[in-house]
């Protein structure tokens, strides 16, 4: 979440009133993340989410992914709601931008995850990942290994300035997992494809919520499991905890069990899954429009992450055996 468009209080007034939730009372913007703009609101009916939906994100997309929340949140996922304006529709347009209104979830999103926590995000991404059958949509992940080549193309120029040598080292990298050693046969369905901490809600140490769905597409359920190694298991130093690794890939085996095919190609899509977020990072991280409330995120941590995925060679490596996901 973040702010790049500002929303004066006379326009969000009247925006608001194409909702049933009550008069507004305040609002404020949410400066985490990257991709959106997104606002606090307080009405008299309670608490809301506006999202302005912008940079990377194209409107054609957009029915996918309220759609998307939609189906999850009507078999149990406890996910955000889109809300309904009285026209029928989810979607709308506010300062120039398309809009949604969704429900406010209760939470915390962790700041030090635990291996409870890792667990918890487990068994959560397995059940939406059954969830999701059945959803009539698709969309194509963008940001696929075919995606790649031209990200490092808008950052490869300037990558030095971030680190010597970053320029060859994603390059490397890239031909690497360019050769023909990208996995397409493994289970498919719909994946979150960005549950970072900041995406997950809990209250103690009980989930209560996932949201942020502006990345999910249809590809492969295990490259979603490898993005939350990444994403869950390591420490701030970016050293890899084996306990928090084990916790998250059991609980997830116990609602969908990994298919051998998925547990001998998840060191490979982890490392692959390193390297889309290290050149989303570096495009962002070297392009941030002026006056935006927006804190890009270190894309040297992603070279850190992709270093230690470049030496795993099984699923030993994460803490659990190759068959039922046991240690």
């Amino acid at each position: 979440m973040a702010v790049y468009t500002d929303v004066a209080a006379d326009e969000l007034a009247a925006f608001l009133g194409q909702y049933d939730i009550g008069e507004l009372l305040s609002y404020k913007g949410i400066a985490e993340g990257v991709e959106n703009s997104n606002f606090l609101l307080h009405s008299s009916a309670g608490y809301f989410i506006l999202t302005l939906y912008e940079r990377r994100v194209a409107r054609a997309d957009l029915p996918f992914f309220l759609g998307l929340m939609t189906h999850l949140a009507s078999r149990g996922i406890n996910c955000p709601l889109p809300l309904k304006n009285r026209n029928g529709e989810t979607l709308s347009t506010l300062a120039g931008r398309p809009a949604a209104i969704i429900n406010f979830l209760e939470g915390i999103w962790p700041r030090k995850p635990t291996a409870v926590h890792c667990a918890g995000v487990g068994q959560a991404l397995a059940k939406m990942h059954l969830a999701g059958h059945g959803f009539a949509m698709s969309r194509a992940n963008a940001l696929s290994v075919s995606g790649w080549r031209p990200l490092f193309e808008q950052a490869a120029s300037r990558a030095d300035e971030v680190q010597p040598g970053l320029r060859a080292f994603i390059g490397a990298e890239l031909d690497y997992l360019e050769g023909n050693v990208w996995p397409n046969n493994l289970p498919l369905g719909v994946i979150h494809a960005d549950l970072f901490p900041d995406n997950v809600f809990f209250l103690g140490e009980k989930l209560s919520g996932i949201i942020d769905f502006t990345f999910a597409c249809n590809d492969m359920l295990a490259y979603d499991v490898a993005i939350c190694l990444n994403a869950w298991c390591f420490e701030n130093d970016c050293s890899f905890n084996v306990t928090k690794a084990r916790a998250f890939l059991n609980a997830y085996g116990r609602e969908r069990e990994l298919t051998g095919a998925e547990q001998d190609a998840l060191p490979l899509l982890a490392r692959g899954a390193a390297l889309r977020f290290l050149l989303t990072r570096l495009v962002d991280f070297l392009d941030v429009p002026e006056g935006a409330l927006v804190r890009p995120k270190d894309p040297l941590e992603y070279v850190r992450k992709l270093r230690f995925q470049q030496g795993v060679t099984s699923i030993r490596d994460y803490g659990v055996a190759v068959s039922g996901l046991v240690a």
